[in-house]
């Protein structure tokens, strides 16, 4: 059987498949992720953002990433500095932050890809719809853990997953087949044992690792 993307674990079974996905789940970290055959490969998974409509002026889009936004002004003065890692497109959050007179680092491998602002460290870190990209998550989460400064936070949203196979089927954030592994409270701790991350907590969809 595949070996997990997450742990590295063998122990992975068939959790759910159908004409156009395949997904395992794995029995140690409770990851579940998508086969690696099936992923599209990078030209795809471009033209796939590309259709995102993560317009910086549009206010359903920051009424979305708000929880983003209030964590990092509840955490962080505006004398801090911030990465946006995987900005996307339209790197909302970063813009309304921005406008409140944060500052924050844009890195994506598509669209922003200056890696020489891998090589610094910030107070923050805003991961807006990322993790759920991660080919290799615990090297990501790695990177991340590098990248920030001591006492810094590394904030995140996705959606969530920790229901039944029937319910998966139904469930819309799937069928995006850039998005290879979900992530819920048991695998999020995983990552923070492993990492040295001294916490992890969990809001709805808004993640914070510190």
């Amino acid at each position: 059987m595949t070996p997990c993307i997450l742990c590295g674990c063998e122990d992975t079974i068939d959790y759910y498949r159908d004409i156009n996905h395949h997904f395992l789940e794995c029995r140690k970290c409770t990851s579940i992720f998508r086969e690696p055959a099936t992923w599209v490969d990078a030209a795809a998974e471009k033209a796939r953002y590309l259709t995102h409509k993560n317009d910086v002026d549009n206010l359903g889009y920051q009424r979305f990433v708000s929880p983003i936004v209030e964590a990092v002004q509840a955490n962080f003065d505006s004398k801090t500095s911030g990465l946006d890692f995987g900005a996307g497109t339209g790197p909302v959050a970063a813009k309304l932050l921005s406008e409140q007179g944060y500052s924050l680092t844009l890195y994506d491998p598509f669209f922003y890809p200056n890696k020489e602002v891998l090589n610094g460290q910030y107070d923050y870190i805003i991961c807006c719809e990322v993790i759920e990209h991660f080919h290799h998550p615990l090297q990501e989460f790695q990177l991340l853990k590098r990248l920030l400064k001591p006492n810094g936070m590394i904030f995140c949203m996705t959606d969530l997953w920790n229901d039944s196979v029937e319910q998966f089927r139904k469930w819309y954030y799937k069928n995006d087949r850039t998005h290879v592994i979900f992530y819920n409270e048991q695998n999020l701790k995983w990552v923070a044992n492993e990492v040295g991350f001294a916490d992890v907590s969990v809001d709805g969809r808004l993640i914070i690792l510190l």
